[in-house]
């Protein structure tokens, strides 16, 4: 748990709507200095508003830039004077088939989900080690577990996340930095909505599953709690979606003929 009278220093990307902004609210509650960050800037001052505190800033960045990410860190420190936890919550889903997709949305979808986060851990890491201690928290996905139809490029920048942050974990434990991948499963967000189809442009509608999925405000606590509790993985979801963790790693034909038949798009 956070030590009492300490306030922490949280630096959150995709803060300004969803997962990230839900989780800036819960952080507020108690009472961490806060850094959002996302692209649309009248979007973060309306979380930072409704944060309802005074120890939240704002620092505006298109992920996809990450060439800048020094610049970005150099920033986020002079706020506070330091960083405690950095939640790499910032993304952009797909829907779209493999046979019909270009391969631009590949590429943005690498640099988006993927490059940009370790770019970013990689800028905040000398700082983590330097003072000894650090916390990130990366946004997967169950999608970071197994794969789905239509989530292609998704599944593979997420499964990527898994496989550099688990190697940071264990090359910088000694220098008391921990990571935690959280991987939720169908949440009531605008993902969907915002996913890339086959030419880059945004679906522009919700996917069922999403719009029946948990609350941003059920997930946020949880995500913190795995935080304190600094837990090296966990998946936040449904039934069917941890099901789907379980039935790849001990059936995996059977998850393959369960996707099929689920028909989720």
């Amino acid at each position: 748990m956070f030590e009492k009278n300490i306030k922490k220093i949280v630096w959150i990307t995709g803060a300004s709507s969803g997962i990230g902004e839900a989780i800036a609210y819960a952080y507020a509650r108690k009472g961490c200095q806060l850094i959002l960050s996302g692209r649309n800037v009248e979007a973060l001052e309306r979380v930072k508003t409704q944060c309802k505190t005074q120890d939240v800033t704002v620092l505006p960045f298109d992920l996809a830039h990450y060439e800048q990410v020094g610049n970005w860190v150099q920033q986020a420190l002079v706020f506070f004077g330091r960083l405690d936890v950095v939640i790499l919550n910032g993304g952009v889903s797909q829907r779209s088939l493999i046979n019909e997709t270009e391969i631009s949305v590949y590429e943005r979808l690498i640099q988006v989900d993927y490059l940009s986060n370790v770019a970013l851990a990689k800028a905040v890491l000398p700082y983590f080690i330097k003072q000894k201690s650090g916390h990130f928290a990366v946004t997967t996905s169950v999608m970071g577990k197994f794969g789905s139809p239509y989530r292609s490029g998704y599944c593979g920048a997420k499964h990527a996340l898994h496989g550099f942050f688990d190697v940071l974990r264990m090359e910088h434990e000694k220098d008391g930095v921990f990571v935690t991948l959280v991987c939720p499963g169908f949440i009531k967000t605008n993902a969907s909505r915002n996913a890339l189809t086959s030419n880059g442009s945004p679906q522009n509608f919700d996917d069922p599953a999403t719009v029946n999925g948990i609350t941003t405000e059920v997930l946020a606590q949880k995500f913190i709690v795995s935080i304190e509790k600094k837990k090296f993985e966990v998946c936040i979801g449904g039934k069917k979606e941890i099901l789907g963790i379980y039935l790849k790693r001990f059936f995996p034909k059977l998850l393959h003929r369960v996707v099929l038949k689920s028909q989720v798009k």
